[in-house]
């Protein structure tokens, strides 16, 4: 049974801003109820020419350089993404192709905010088993397509990016492991959080699109409930398995969705904020790149630290949850 280590990072977020300042002017809210409902006053928007794999391409690049790996020494790449640049070819085919790779295994995943967290529990299992040495894990968003901004519960929380890392094959010596991840999904409460229209169960229609039915409709309010008890449970799980208590882990990243649920998961776990790194005044939530964007920066503000433990957890639409412990 080979390691897994995290052997490089990076991130991407595109540089136009749309601040609570330029919300007030399309719809009805205002800074102030914004900050002290979310904690956000910014997110980045992606440019008219930026499709996900263009912001995906971006952190790919830096986590490569990070790692000190080329393309041709890849061996998968896996997004997790639920803002693709279309349906087929899949965000990974597409950056097969632009980055030169061989031609390796490439697939998106579907699990919303805790998309990122599903690919790299996958990659730890194939370079576990052996079977692969380097794969690239990626969680990139372009959630402005999908945001309805007449609707002021959804369209303040969520602004676009990527981040990245490369997963590799731990050689003798080296530092870094991940100890366990932990996945799970509760489907029956799925409908409180939807992007319904364009699939097969309700196909592009001018009906799904009068009833702007191909954008983001959220029940906050429950998803708030379930997010915080769904981290909580895939944290403790995760520190049962690895025998660790939470005092033996140096930091915590949880998904930025909104700044009181970070709390209370901190809570929850009984957690100082100070070993909860938060961006999420500056990038809104980004999905499945909110927590490897978030675990980019950290490491190069060199916040986070080889030979650190690191407690990663996220919820999503689905609704989807996960974690992932392990040694930096």
């Amino acid at each position: 049974m080979y390691l897994t280590r995290i052997a490089g990072t990076g991130s991407y977020l595109p540089s136009t801003l749309l601040t609570n300042l330029d919300l007030e002017k399309m719809v009805d809210t205002n800074n102030q109820w914004i900050v002290e409902r979310t904690g956000i006053e910014r997110r980045h928007i992606a440019a008219k020419h930026e499709a996900t794999s263009d912001l995906a391409f971006q952190a790919a690049t830096k986590a490569m350089e990070a790692a000190g790996i080329t393309a041709d020494q890849l061996d998968a790449i896996l997004v997790g993404t639920v803002t693709p640049d279309q349906v087929m070819p899949n965000v990974a085919c597409v950056l097969q192709a632009r980055l030169g790779c061989r031609q390796i295994m490439a697939m998106d995943l579907s699990a919303a905010c805790s998309g990122f967290l599903y690919g790299a529990s996958i990659a730890d299992q194939f370079i576990r088993t052996g079977m692969f040495k380097n794969v690239l894990v990626i969680g990139g968003e372009t959630l402005s397509r999908v945001v309805n901004y007449e609707d002021r519960g959804t369209c303040i929380l969520f602004g676009d990016g990527a981040g990245a890392m490369v997963l590799s094959r731990a050689k003798d010596g080296e530092r870094g492991q991940i100890f366990s991840s932990h996945l799970g999904a509760n489907g029956a409460l799925g409908d409180l959080l939807t992007l319904a229209g364009g699939g097969s169960r309700l196909p592009f229609s001018q009906e799904v699109l009068d009833k702007k039915l191909h954008l983001v409709q959220m029940n906050g309010r429950e998803v708030f409930k379930s997010a915080v008890r769904a981290m909580r449970d895939r944290a403790v799980e995760a520190l049962e398995t690895s025998k660790m208590t939470i005092d033996e882990v140096d930091w915590v990243i949880v998904h930025q969705a909104n700044n009181r649920i970070i709390e209370a998961v901190a809570d929850q776990l009984k957690v100082p904020m100070e070993k909860i790194p938060v961006n999420i005044r500056d990038t809104g939530n980004t999905s499945a790149a909110s927590i490897p964007v978030l675990f980019d920066e950290s490491v190069r503000q060199n916040k986070i630290k080889r030979g650190q433990n690191v407690l990663m957890v996220a919820f999503g639409g689905g609704l989807t949850s996960g974690s992932v412990l392990l040694k930096y």
